[in-house]
């Protein structure tokens, strides 16, 4: 087995291959004077169980090329299988049309995955589950809930905690893990009566007295978590806090973030932290390495799975 790191989350990549108890391959990704990208494998990964480690974060689409560049470089040099290890799948917001004469990028970039020679995809925390059907390779979608479950265990002793979902798209994911952690769930339902008229937040449940915690899977420019978290507030909350997959946090979002009244703003490293997220006290970073190397060994030992969604 090798493991490759892309540019975009090197330290993850480490600490995935620190808690595999292996180097990572050496390779070679510079840019020509035109910012052309150029690969080089430096160590012979012939017949080799090839994992590639690169989230499509900003900037989406150099990572997105360095990927599938990576990918051919692999796939030439006679790997044996090559699976891409995808913490954070960019594109996969635009998932279905919209609108008439839009595109359905995250087919198209699963086209692209799939021809470069990709075998088949890690990723976690899908924005949306029909995506693993745009692919015609094995797919594995892990999510983050049991990471966030045994934070919130540690966090919250005293079990006085309700689950939010920020919108009714998000009631799933909520719900399941409120399941797990044993709470009540609420929901904020959220209008806008006309063009041009704020929105109107409803809170369906009672989240009076409650440490309330919010999940979501993306968070970008804050501006959908911060007023729903300034509507749970006004509903007589204790506090309100929010657990993420991943944290985009493009534009405003870290100002909105520090303005609101987020007691704190817990991500996964699937995204590199950005300098200004790292000065910021209210947000917080959990690591996935673990959960990642774990996927990685039982898919290069042909293991399920399935037992790491618990």
């Amino acid at each position: 087995m090798k493991v490759i790191s892309g540019n975009s989350n090197p330290i993850l990549a480490q600490n995935i291959a620190s808690e595999l108890g292996m180097e990572l391959t050496n390779v070679l990704i510079r840019r020509f004077s035109d910012n052309e990208i150029f690969v080089e494998v430096l160590d012979n990964v012939r017949g080799e169980d090839v994992f590639v480690i690169q989230s499509t974060s900003y900037p989406a689409n150099d990572n997105l090329m360095e990927l599938l560049i990576t990918v051919d470089a692999l796939r030439r040099s006679s790997a044996r299988r090559i699976t891409a290890v995808i913490p954070y799948f960019g594109y996969a917001r635009q998932d279905r049309k919209t609108t008439p004469r839009t595109p359905i990028s995250a087919k198209l970039v699963a086209n692209l995955l799939t021809v470069a020679g990709c075998s088949r995809i890690l990723t976690l925390d899908l924005h949306a589950g029909q995506i693993q059907g745009f692919f015609d390779i094995p797919l594995d979608n892990l999510i983050a809930s049991p990471v966030f479950v045994q934070h919130i265990q540690q966090q919250y002793k005293d079990n006085n905690i309700m689950i939010v979902s920020p919108d009714i798209g998000g009631v799933l994911r909520s719900r399941l893990l409120a399941e797990k952690l044993q709470v009540d769930l609420a929901i904020v339902d959220k209008r806008r009566e006309k063009a041009g008229v704020s929105e109107v937040m409803n809170i369906i449940g009672d989240v009076k007295g409650k440490n309330c915690i919010m999940v979501d899977d993306i968070i970008d420019t804050a501006g959908t978590i911060c007023n729903a978290a300034q509507a749970i507030m006004n509903k007589g909350a204790l506090s309100v806090s929010a657990y993420v997959s991943h944290g985009v946090l493009s534009g405003p979002a870290v100002e909105r973030i520090e303005a609101s009244p987020l007691n704190k703003v817990i991500l996964t490293n699937s995204i590199l932290p950005t300098e200004p997220m790292k000065k910021v006290k209210k947000i917080e970073h959990l690591d996935l390495s673990p959960l990642l190397a774990k996927a990685i060994t039982h898919i290069s030992q042909e293991k399920s799975v399935s037992c790491l969604f618990k």
